[in-house]
């Protein structure tokens, strides 16, 4: 059965909510892993005010019994701290508060959902688009992608990611065997990368736009290892893996632009500089001696380890506002102000994880199906021999 979730909440509203729908039975779920996941969401440098305040952790209400999911669907709750200082603005059921305590937003954000979701919905109060709107929702996200991660290590595979660039700073190129250092990285390291220079440089770089009251944009690489070879499909333009996991990272608050493996940079090289020629080995079978196609070719994982790169743009959220109109009065005012990251770089690279394992656990249940995960797990055992006879 395909999985599926969907989320609900606002940002200051009383809590957030995933349903999670296709998870096979009999997965042991370790929730202080979940926990972690959303702990790892709210790290890295550059972070706003509004990660001191919360403290993400799940409430389980459904689908998971004694540690084990029961094929059913899995309910999460991450109750939202900074509701508290909302309770009149945010009512789910109350009155609308008369003058300043409504918090309403009547001056939308440029490059943000607030003037495009106010005329789609007829309503002259941005916040009624943007609490929604708000990447706050990709708290969710991360706990729907933490369950994904579980499902896909029962057949060994591992997902991870690290900060490629931070405005005009790029990390140095990844050795090839940087996956575990990648896993090994402390949660609270600053930026997800492995030099300390780097580090140190993309800092400095947070440290001046702050002090420009600005936000910067930046990249990050998901890297997934241990995917078999033909997860997705050729046949039909919806099952292509690269177009799944593009859309999946482009949906991604601030994303603006995907690329798997050395896809940007391939556009400018000779089909013969590009791709991966292909090699066979008695004890490994067929292999690559490079991965510039990251791990999908013809819409299908081809047993290298993949690789997404998404770029996010500077925040549309600026202690400087630029220039915008009153939704009301149609009159020129600076953007409204409102609490902001400089750059979230650290949680982007952590939630395309979990955007990613989300989709290769999708095409992992389509794949192999069954009811419990033993039963997926004999159907991937028995495709692996097969993979070996060939």
């Amino acid at each position: 059965m395909p999985l599926r979730f969907l989320t609900a909440g606002e940002s200051h509203g009383p809590a957030l909510q995933v349903i999670v729908e296709g998870l096979p039975a009999g997965i042991e779920i370790d929730r202080e892993r979940v926990d972690r996941e959303l702990r790892r969401r709210m790290g890295g440098y550059g972070r706003g005010g509004r990660m001191k305040i919360e403290k993400d952790r799940i409430e389980w209400l459904a689908g998971v019994r004694f540690g084990k999911t029961l094929g059913s669907p899995v309910a999460m709750q991450i109750a939202n701290i900074d509701h508290a200082n909302w309770l009149d603005a945010m009512s789910p059921m109350g009155t609308a508060p008369e003058g300043e305590a409504a918090r309403r937003v009547t001056r939308p954000r440029p490059g943000h959902a607030d003037l495009a979701g106010a005329l789609k919905y007829g309503t002259h109060d941005a916040r009624d688009v943007f609490e929604r709107s708000s990447a706050r929702e990709t708290a969710a996200r991360t706990a729907a992608g933490a369950l994904a991660k579980q499902l896909l290590e029962t057949v060994g595979i591992e997902v991870t990611s690290y900060t490629v660039a931070v405005a005009d700073v790029t990390a140095p190129p990844l050795a090839d065997d940087a996956f575990d250092a990648l896993l090994e990285l402390p949660d609270d390291a600053p930026m997800r990368v492995l030099d300390e220079s780097t580090t140190q440089a993309m800092i400095d770089a947070v440290k001046t736009a702050q002090a420009n009251r600005d936000s910067i944009g930046g990249q990050f690489e998901v890297l997934a290892r241990g995917v078999p070879v033909g997860l997705g499909s050729h046949a039909h333009w919806d099952r292509r893996l690269d177009g799944r996991l593009g859309g999946a990272l482009m949906s991604i608050q601030a994303v603006k632009a995907v690329s798997v493996g050395e896809g940007v940079e391939g556009a400018a090289r000779r089909g013969s500089e590009h791709h991966d020629p292909i090699m066979h080995a008695p004890e490994k079978g067929f292999a690559r001696p490079s991965n510039r196609a990251g791990g999908i070719e013809g819409g299908m994982s081809n047993g290298e380890t993949i690789r997404c790169r998404g770029w996010l743009k500077p925040l549309a959220t600026l202690p400087r506002p630029l220039d915008s109109v009153d939704l009301v009065t149609k009159k020129p005012f600076e953007a409204v102000r409102e609490r902001t990251d400089t750059i979230p770089i650290v949680a982007a690279g952590v939630v395309g994880e979990a955007m990613v394992a989300w989709i290769l656990a999708d095409e992992l249940t389509i794949k192999f199906g069954g009811d419990s995960v033993d039963e997926l797990k004999r159907n991937f055992e028995a495709y692996r021999r097969q993979l070996e006879e060939y």
